[in-house]
C-alpha cells in the first residue's frame, strides 16, 4: 500500500471522485472537509464499493487559519506522499473571515498556502503537491494589493480568478524553493458542480442552456488524477494534456513579492 494522500474538499464533486480513485488504487486517503457529515456520506459510499479502502476524515475549514493549524496538529507524525489542494469557493458577495481576510481569498488562497507550508516538513521525500487552478486566471492580473481587496474591488468571478492566479504564482515560487517535491497545477475546466451556481436570478436559465455543456466531475477530475500520478514537476495539467506553465504567467519577481506579502498577512 502506498503513502497517505490528503484531499481538501474531498466531499465535493471533483474531490469525491479523486478520493474514490485514490482509494481504488490502494492509497490511504485523508478527507479534509469543512462538513464532516457530508464527508461521512461520501466515505460510506466509497467503502460500500471498496470495503478494504483506508479512508479517514478530519475537519478543515480553509476560511479559518486556526482551523488550518488545528488540522495540521491532528494529522499525526506519519509522513504522507501527496496533498491535493482542491477545495474552493466562489463567494456571492464581499465578506470577511474571522481573520479579517476576504472570504474568497481565504478559502482559495490563504488557507491552502498556510496548509501547504505547515505540512511540508511532514512530507515524504519526492512527495506530490497538486494545486487546483482555473482557466479564469488568464483574464486577470494580481499583485500585492490584490490579496486584501476592499469591498469596491470585489466581483464574484474576478475575485475568484485573482485568488486562483495568486495560488498559481505561489505554486511556482514553492517549486523554486522545494525542488525535491513534485509540484504541479491542475485545471479542471468548467465542471457541472455547485461551484458554478452564482446565486443569481439567471441560474435557472443557465442550468438549461449552460450546464449540459459542462464537464462531468469524472472528466473534471482527470487533470488532477494525472498530476497526482505523474513524475513531472512544475507542469500544467488541463484536459488530457500536460504542458509547461504558460509563458504569460512567468514572472519570478512578482511571485517572490506575493510570497513575501502573503507571509506577512498569515504571519508565517
Amino acid at each position: 500500500m502506498q503513502g497517505r494522500i490528503i484531499i481538501t474538499g474531498a466531499s465535493g464533486s471533483i474531490g469525491s471522485v479523486v478520493a474514490r480513485e485514490m482509494a481504488a488504487a490502494g492509497r490511504p486517503v485523508v478527507m479534509a472537509c469543512r462538513n464532516p457529515r457530508k464527508a461521512e456520506s461520501v466515505r460510506d459510499a466509497i467503502l460500500a464499493d471498496l470495503p478494504g479502502a483506508e479512508i479517514g476524515i478530519l475537519p478543515l475549514d480553509l476560511a479559518s487559519l486556526d482551523s488550518v493549524r488545528a488540522f495540521v496538529e491532528s494529522i499525526g507524525t506519519e509522513p504522507f506522499e501527496a496533498l491535493f489542494n482542491n477545495a474552493g469557493t466562489i463567494s456571492k458577495s464581499y465578506s470577511l473571515t474571522s481573520d479579517g481576510l476576504e472570504n474568497t481569498f481565504a478559502v482559495n488562497y490563504f488557507g491552502p498556502v498556510l496548509l501547504t507550508r505547515l505540512l511540508i516538513p511532514r512530507m515524504a521525500p519526492d512527495a506530490r503537491i497538486v494545486n487546483m487552478v482555473s482557466l479564469t486566471c488568464r483574464y486577470v492580473s494580481v499583485d500585492e494589493g490584490s490579496l486584501l481587496p476592499a469591498p469596491g474591488d470585489f466581483s464574484q468571478l474576478g475575485t475568484y480568478a485573482r485568488a486562483k492566479l495568486a495560488m498559481l504564482r505561489f505554486s511556482m515560487e514553492l517549486a523554486r524553493r522545494c525542488p525535491q517535491l513534485r509540484i504541479n497545477l491542475a485545471d479542471p475546466g468548467i465542471v457541472n458542480s455547485n461551484m458554478i451556481s452564482m446565486g443569481r436570478w439567471f441560474d435557472p436559465l443557465a442550468d438549461i442552456l449552460f450546464r449540459p455543456f459542462c464537464k462531468s466531475p469524472q472528466k473534471g477530475a482527470g487533470p488532477a488524477l494525472a498530476a497526482l500520478s505523474s513524475p513531472e514537476r512544475n507542469r500544467y495539467f488541463v484536459g488530457k494534456r500536460c504542458t509547461a506553465i504558460p509563458s504569460r504567467f512567468q514572472d519570478p519577481y512578482l511571485d517572490l513579492r506575493l510570497w513575501n506579502e502573503t507571509e506577512k498577512i498569515i504571519q508565517l
